[in-house]
């Protein structure tokens, strides 16, 4: 349960770096822990707020970018997965639509420099950083205990402050994060900044099938 929480103070702290955060305010593990129960052992501060809000992207071939911007970002891959009813020992949704992506762009988890993923509730962080490779399976509270995923990391994982801080406004959520992804690798990210970027990944799903994401977005960008 404490390591669910330190997800939820890190993207708190992401978040208060944020202008265009939902929730800005900073909070403690106790803070955490102790505020108001949502269902057990998920307090109301690891869970993400649901809001209003808007996205959007400008895409052009690859060919034509620099006659727009003198600062371009490419998309490496862009993939999308569809739940199923796997079996115990097959990778699930997260795992495959990385594996995919990854070969698509001919990098691997080591390359990534900032990620944004579907931190619905602060547990799923968890997973998805063993589901993406950024550590080894059953690690995924250590990797939170090191602080590594920290905007000041050695991989910064949602440094807008996640769907936990900077908001869930449900169908502009991927789009969102795919912003981050392309104001780090510009580095026009502000008080968040992650040091000298150059590939990123974003991973989005949403609805449910046998207990994973109906479909799942994840994307690979790189300047």
């Amino acid at each position: 349960k404490e390591q669910f929480a330190r997800v939820a103070v890190k993207n708190h702290y992401h978040g208060s770096l944020n202008p265009h955060a939902q929730y800005r305010e900073v909070y403690s593990l106790e803070d955490v822990l102790t505020s108001p129960m949502v269902a057990e052992p998920l307090t109301r501060l690891m869970c993400s707020p649901i809001g209003d809000g808007a996205a959007a992207v400008v895409l052009c071939a690859a060919d034509k970018a620099k006659q727009f911007t003198s600062k371009p970002v490419f998309v490496r891959a862009s993939v999308l997965a569809s739940g199923d009813d796997r079996q115990p020992g097959q990778p699930g949704i997260t795992e495959r639509a990385a594996q995919k992506a990854y070969e698509v762009a001919g990098v691997g988890p080591e390359d990534i420099n900032v990620a944004e993923v579907h931190d619905a509730s602060a547990p799923a962080e968890l997973v998805i950083y063993e589901e993406l490779g950024f550590c080894k399976p059953g690690e995924g509270g250590q990797l939170i205990d090191s602080k590594a995923t920290y905007v000041d990391g050695p991989i910064p994982v949602n440094p807008s402050g996640g769907l936990i801080s900077k908001g869930h406004p449900i169908g502009a959520t991927g789009v969102a994060q795919i912003y981050e992804i392309f104001s780090q690798l510009r580095g026009e990210a502000g008080d968040r900044q992650v040091r000298n970027p150059k590939v990123g990944l974003t991973e989005n799903g949403g609805g449910m099938v046998k207990g994973e994401a109906a479909a799942l977005a994840m994307h690979i960008l790189s300047v």
